[in-house]
This record gives structure tokens, C-alpha cells and sequence, in this order.
């Protein structure tokens, strides 16, 4: 495995490929290419076709190539591209921008309940199902859609219970991680989405796990965003935590659990827990706001604690998932903020065991990564699509 810092800034990048000379080699290509197309742009404002004529002969194949590569604004040496599997990657290299697709706000009826979905793109192009964590909901996807519909088929719903799906009281529906991911299920069954690549975040592994064990023939591959399989992701503190919400239903235990969905806990230790104070600002307020509104009266909140009761089943689960990683070998894009507190970026390398070609960044971001560094996840995301086969 290598390890390298990337060259702008956005993080730490990890992958299995070959030793880097080339990816090194193919940088100083690249550098070349830029000279040489800028002298060329330079020369054909100063001389005259004839005087072109007469420096030709002075110019080497080589040469020659490199300068048409420049004015091209690529390299024709595939050789000159950053290792697939590296992570090294910048500006230069990112694919081109697409105008963005209208997103529409949209519901379906999903085992009788009403469930929230954000979409946008064709719908004849591949599917990104992307999945929510704790404690917000398709709305954490805001940015990170309009990146990716100009390209793709982009469906984003909010789960039974959070969002603007329905909500049926928790003293009526007891809110597990089985309950949401037949619900997903069915939701992408409403939909017709019979091909996908599933995004998912913190809660999206728990419930996206569950959906691609039940119908894996769906399944095009992975972008895990600080979403666990792996008890290496999960500091003991944490650990401790999700066994006392299980085990303890007394009215202590839950008033514990709550605590962790309080206004407090939501704004403090959720979203700016995991970011440095003079970062703040990437983090739009409207996250929290959002989150808040629909976690504003004792039954909202009862839902989340329910389910964050729930959580050690899905801890109990990891060898399950793990088991289908081994055997499925999905492709597999894992875009993790480093800075994350609670998923500590072990969980990211732990991938790795089980899936050994998945392509590993560590993003200088949060828990709430796509808060922070949409931008360069949707490149990373475009890149994975693209090698995809059907």
C-alpha cells in the first residue's frame, strides 16, 4: 500500500497498485506538456507561417507531440495519468464540469407510508442511490446532487421517519435498521431502480448493507462516505456507548441516549465537533437547522434513539457484511473525512482487508464530509462511475 499527501491540499490518499515512479514520471509529463504548449501558443504570435517553417526543423517528434498535447489540454501518453489507484490526483486532472440537472422533490408510496425522495439527471442514465446518515436526511446530499446530475440518474430519500417521509409514532412502529432498509428496498422497487451504485454515509452502511444483501444482483458498486463495517472504525468510548443504549431501556439509560439528539449535541458534537474552529465556515448552518426542524418534538427524537438502541445489531452484524465484501468483491470507492471523531479513518483502511482493489481517500474533512469537500467528492465520484463496468 502507498501513501502520499496530495498535492492540493484536500487530504490523504491511500490505494494497491504499483509502486509510484510512474505516477511521478507522468507528473513531469505533464509539466512538459504545459511548457510546451505555452512556447508554442508564444511562437505563433511572434512569427510568421514561414518563420514557423524554419523552427520546425529545429523541433523533435517528441517535441512536436508534446506541444500538440499542450494546445489539446491533454496528454496523449496514457502513461502520463495519475495511477487509477493512488489517489493522487488534483485540478488538472478532474473531470470536466457538466451543467447540472433539476433536482425534483417527489414522494411514493412505499409499503403504505409516504417516502421523501430528492432526484435529478436522466433517467436513462446509471443510478447513484445515495444514503443518509444520523441525524439529517437527503438534504446532507444539497451540493453534492447538482455535481453529480449531469451525468447520472441521482435518487436521494429521506427514511421512514426522518426528513419529510412519514413519520408513524414510535409508541406504533418500533424503528430498527431492518425496518429502514425494507423500506429502501422497497422504495427501489417503487422507483424500478434495478441497477445502482449505492453512496453511504454513517447510518446509509447499516441500512445500504442490509439492501445489497437482499437483492446484491442490483449492486454496481460502493462509495463509502464514513459509513463503519468494521470495529477498527470505532473508538471504545463509542463502542461502550451503542452497548449501553442497548442494553439499558431504563429511564435513565434513555434519557442518556436523547441527550445525543438535544439542539446541543446536534449542532456541537455532530457537525463542529469534527472540524477545527478556523474551518467553521465550510459547514453551512442550514445542515443543523434543517436536522433540528424535524427532530423538534419528544416523538421525533424518540425515533432517533430508537434507533440508535438499535445500533449494536448492525455492530453484531460486520462479519455478515464483511462475509459479502469477501465473496462479491463489489467495486468499491471509499471517500472518508480523516478528522472524524466518532468513524475514525482505521474504519477506512479496514476496507481494505476484504476488498484489497477498493481506491481509499482520506479527505481533510469531518464526520460530515460532504459538508465540507463536495466538490472533490464528486470528482472522485465521477472518476469511480466511469470505470465501472455495466
Amino acid at each position: 500500500m502507498r501513501r502520499t499527501e496530495n498535492t492540493d491540499g484536500q487530504g490523504v490518499h491511500e490505494g494497491r497498485g504499483e509502486p509510484g515512479a510512474a505516477v511521478s514520471e507522468g507528473r513531469g509529463r505533464s509539466a512538459d506538456v504545459r511548457a510546451a504548449g505555452a512556447a508554442a501558443a508564444a511562437t505563433s504570435r511572434r512569427f510568421t507561417r514561414a518563420s514557423l517553417g524554419r523552427i520546425a526543423g529545429l523541433l523533435t517528434p517528441a517535441v512536436l507531440a508534446a506541444a500538440l498535447a499542450g494546445c489539446a489540454g491533454r496528454s496523449l501518453a496514457p502513461s502520463a495519468r495519475p495511477d487509477a489507484t493512488s489517489g493522487q490526483t488534483s485540478a488538472k486532472e478532474a473531470p470536466d464540469a457538466v451543467w447540472p440537472e433539476k433536482t425534483y422533490y417527489r414522494t411514493v408510496d412505499v409499503r403504505g407510508r409516504r417516502i421523501f425522495y430528492r432526484e435529478a439527471g436522466r433517467r436513462d442514465r446509471p443510478v447513484l442511490l445515495l444514503l443518509h446518515g444520523f441525524p439529517s436526511s437527503s438534504h446532507s446530499y444539497r451540493e453534492l446532487i447538482p455535481l453529480l446530475s449531469g451525468r447520472y440518474r441521482v435518487v436521494a430519500p429521506d427514511y421512514l421517519g426522518s426528513g419529510l417521509s412519514e413519520r408513524p409514532s414510535p409508541r406504533e412502529v418500533t424503528y430498527t435498521f431492518d425496518l429502514l432498509a425494507d423500506h429502501v428496498t422497497g422504495f427501489t422497487d417503487a422507483l424500478g431502480l434495478s441497477r445502482y451504485v449505492l453512496y453511504m454515509h454513517d447510518f446509509g452502511a447499516p441500512v445500504g448493507f442490509r439492501v445489497a444483501l437482499a437483492h446484491p444482483e442490483r449492486l454496481r458498486g460502493l462509495v463509502v462516505q464514513n459509513a463503519n463495517a468494521y470495529l477498527d472504525g470505532l473508538p471504545e468510548e463509542l463502542r461502550a456507548f451503542i452497548r449501553r443504549a442497548h442494553d439499558d431501556r431504563s429511564e435513565a439509560g434513555v434519557a442518556a441516549v436523547a441527550e445525543v439528539v438535544s439542539a446541543g449535541a446536534i449542532r456541537e458534537q455532530q457537525y463542529l465537533r469534527h472540524v477545527p474552529d478556523d474551518r467553521r465556515e465550510r459547514v453551512s448552518p442550514d445542515a443543523w437547522t434543517h436536522d433540528l426542524a424535524f427532530l423538534a418534538t419528544p416523538e421525533d427524537r424518540a425515533i432517533q434513539v430508537q434507533l440508535l438502541q438499535s445500533y449494536q445489531s448492525n455492530i453484531d452484524a460486520y462479519p455478515s457484511w464483511q462475509a459479502f465484501l469477501r465473496a462479491r468483491q463489489p467495486p468499491t470507492l471509499i471517500v472518508w473525512g480523516r478528522n472524524d471523531a466518532d468513524f475514525i479513518s482505521a474504519g477506512a483502511r479496514a476496507y481494505l482487508r476484504d476488498v484489497p482493489r477498493a481506491e481509499l481517500h482520506l479527505l481533510d474533512a469531518g464526520h460530515f464530509a460532504v459538508e465540507e469537500q463536495a466538490v472533490t467528492i464528486a470528482q472522485q465520484v465521477t472518476r469511480f462511475m466511469e470505470k465501472l463496468p455495466p
